[in-house]
């Protein structure tokens, strides 16, 4: 007997078009909402930051919201993130700007609101191809705020645009990154189910505005599932 099965399905290769570049970095600490002042510090380093067509985006530097019992800092109280030595920078960059962004930030210290940040050197990683995706910050428009169902559909018709079915998604609650021009309402969303080349294909993209200010920027996630049965637990 000769058996030959026709393998349509060739596993999907994650290009390197567009990279996040994981930077080690020395800081003691932070202000919890410090998206603006990183930003302007690496735009001043780095200019394609502020070009909105340059597919560049700053990772906001995220600590855990509660763990161990450890409660995240209130900003009201002038509390501030304290960062451990295995804190990193993020950057999600395009291949071809990847080396010339390294050579410009390696080594360099930032001023963040007063506190200095050295950043080392970076290490490269190939955008997630898991199912299950998460953006912590999207820009609301007009009504979003009040509408919830309305920010979903917005959402789930841009990924239509992209040619990415969404099959589960799950919005969470508003927040605002403050900024000398005024506070900016966003809203975190999930979306589960992707294929692995959708799943890339929204990385690469992402959605809206300000992503110097870690908007729209998707990363991956543990799932819906998961969150749902820590929510019931």
């Amino acid at each position: 007997m000769y058996w030959e099965e026709d393998d349509n399905r060739k596993e999907f290769q994650v290009n390197d078009d567009i990279v996040d570049l994981v930077f080690s970095l020395s800081c003691k600490e932070l202000p919890v909402d410090h998206s603006h002042a990183l930003s302007q510090a690496l735009i001043d380093a780095v200019p394609e930051f502020a070009d909105a067509t340059s597919g560049c985006a700053i990772h906001s530097i995220h600590l855990a919201g509660s763990q161990n019992g450890w409660e995240r800092p209130d900003p009201s109280l002038g509390q501030k993130l304290i960062l451990s030595k295995r804190t990193k920078l993020t950057l999600r960059v395009p291949a071809a700007l990847e080396q010339s962004i390294q050579d410009k930030l390696d080594g360099l210290t930032l001023d963040i609101d007063g506190h200095p940040l050295t950043i080392g050197k970076a290490k490269r990683k190939l955008l997630s191809k898991q199912s299950t995706i998460f953006a912590r910050h999207i820009v609301l428009e007009a009504g979003e705020d009040e509408d919830e169902n309305k920010f979903l559909m917005r959402v789930i018709s841009h990924m239509k645009n992209l040619d990415v079915r969404v099959k589960k998604a799950l919005c969470g609650t508003i927040q605002h990154i403050h900024t000398p021009n005024g506070d900016i309402a966003t809203r975190s969303i999930m979306l589960d189910g992707l294929k692995p080349e959708q799943s890339v294909r929204v990385q690469q993209t992402g959605i809206g505005e300000h992503m110097h200010l870690g908007c729209g920027i998707f990363i991956p996630h543990k799932g819906i599932e998961a969150v749902k049965k820590s929510e019931d637990d």
